[in-house]
């Protein structure tokens, strides 16, 4: 009987919210947003499409940039030593996209670089005229020195080095890692916690406000016990919870890849197309093919995210979500239960918010050093332990240090959901009144 009722709370909870129109469009608009966040980058990359073919004359009075301009789809570049500035200043021709001035040498050696257009420079020319004269300009200072093959000893000399990191097993296999992947994942599942902890937990302090102010729950509260009541508001917004981010997950890698396909399949359909008017056969096509199969970088990412613990990371992230819900819904619903209008929850609310908040700074500090003390402490503390612990599962627990950590925080979640019920069951009756935390800790004693 007493689970029929908590069941008849947490379905009603459920469908109220589930029906919502609310509900609908940030089911639908989250996944859209999340995703375009992914792809929207790359899709613009892919399918932008500037101008082609813009002329831009160089009036060069060094003589020394000429070779190093290079033309390409997007700007042709025309030099003529010869053109008065001025005069085509007050008579721009229509099919000039923009005059370029570049002075003679000082007693530097120095140049000055000056552009006219009828409409403002893009950041992407300025860039790739002022990288042109640069290089002129290095090129002509380097020949003064009289030091023969000075540019290609310059050359020779300028290295790069990229520092490939590899995670050993305990049976001495390597994995490659990189650290960056590593804190990305680390910051989207823990800002990812601390977000929905809030917006669920949030979610049921109203509820209980407005059935309190509707005066609902008085009629509520004669066939069912507080405790009830409460357990089976929060669960019932908990499983609107599951249901929406289930949807989000399924929506935003459907959206991703859907997308994903369309744009790669574009691609192939271009590049097909180019290979074949460039070559003009399949040998070509099929070097080329190899050489953008085996893109270093993108190899890397790909075998970074590889080896990253999904398995662990997804099993982490719902416990320490769920865990981390139940106990902050608890006090939300307490704080709720204690105040006529949610104008009077700012009081009451900083001490329940404030430990989410440190939390979150803990996270910041936690992807950066997983294995310090301050991460391993933040990590155990119940109400910060959500955000930490999964800002430090993909670079690695150990096992006792997870299973302590959910230890903790299912005792913490029980021991406040009684305090939370002891308030929750004085409070919830009680209006007119503003509720101080020194008539809370009477209720919590009754």
């Amino acid at each position: 009987m007493k689970n029929s009722k908590l069941f008849l709370v947490l379905s009603r909870e459920f469908s109220i919210r589930v029906k919502k129109k609310s509900f609908i469009i940030m089911t639908i608009l989250t996944p859209i947003f999340m995703a375009s966040l992914v792809v929207l980058p790359s899709l613009i990359m892919t399918l932008s499409s500037g101008t082609k073919d813009q002329k831009i004359l160089v009036i060069d009075n060094s003589g020394i940039c000429e070779p190093f301009f290079k033309n390409g789809e997007e700007y042709t570049y025309i030099f003529d030593s010869h053109v008065n500035a001025d005069e085509l200043k007050k008579n721009f021709p229509q099919e000039l996209y923009a005059l370029v001035e570049i002075s003679s040498q000082d007693s530097l050696y120095n140049l000055k670089v000056t552009a006219h257009s009828p409409k403002q420079l893009n950041i992407d020319l300025k860039q790739q005229i002022e990288h042109y004269v640069q290089k002129a300009l290095e090129d002509s200072k380097i020949k003064r020195y009289n030091i023969e093959n000075l540019d290609i000893i310059l050359k020779e000399i300028k290295s790069e080095v990229t520092l490939k990191t590899f995670t050993l097993s305990k049976t001495g296999d390597e994995k490659l890692g990189m650290v960056e992947i590593y804190m990305g994942v680390s910051y989207l599942l823990s800002f990812l916690i601390y977000i929905f902890i809030f917006m669920f937990g949030s979610m049921v302090m109203r509820g209980v406000i407005e059935e309190k102010t509707n005066r609902i729950v008085e009629v509520i509260i004669s066939s069912i016990k507080p405790f009830q009541l409460m357990l089976g508001k929060i669960l019932g917004v908990g499983s609107v919870a599951l249901l929406q981010f289930l949807i989000w997950i399924i929506l935003t890698i459907g959206i991703i890849f859907g997308v994903q396909n369309l744009v790669d399949i574009e691609k192939i359909s271009q590049g097909t197309n180019i290979a074949q008017q460039l070559t003009g056969g399949a040998a070509e096509m099929e070097e080329l093919l190899t050489v953008a199969q085996n893109n270093t970088p993108l190899n890397d990412v790909m075998s970074s995210l590889s080896s990253l613990p999904v398995t662990s990371i997804i099993i982490s992230f719902m416990f320490y979500f769920l865990l981390g819900y139940l106990l902050y819904a608890a006090m939300f619903s307490a704080v709720g239960s204690a105040v006529d209008n949610e104008a009077d929850t700012q009081q009451l609310v900083l001490p329940i918010t404030l430990p989410l908040i440190i939390g979150l700074f803990l996270m910041i500090h936690t992807f950066q050093y997983p294995d310090s003390s301050l991460s391993f402490w933040g990590s155990m503390i119940p109400f910060t332990s959500p955000m930490v612990m999964m800002a430090r599962v993909p670079f690695g627990v150990p096992l006792w240090e997870l299973a302590l950590s959910l230890l903790i925080l299912v005792i913490t979640f029980i021991f406040m959901t009684w305090v939370s019920a002891k308030i929750y069951r004085v409070g919830i009756l009680m209006y007119g009144k503003k509720a101080s935390w020194k008539e809370i800790s009477k209720w919590i004693r009754y």
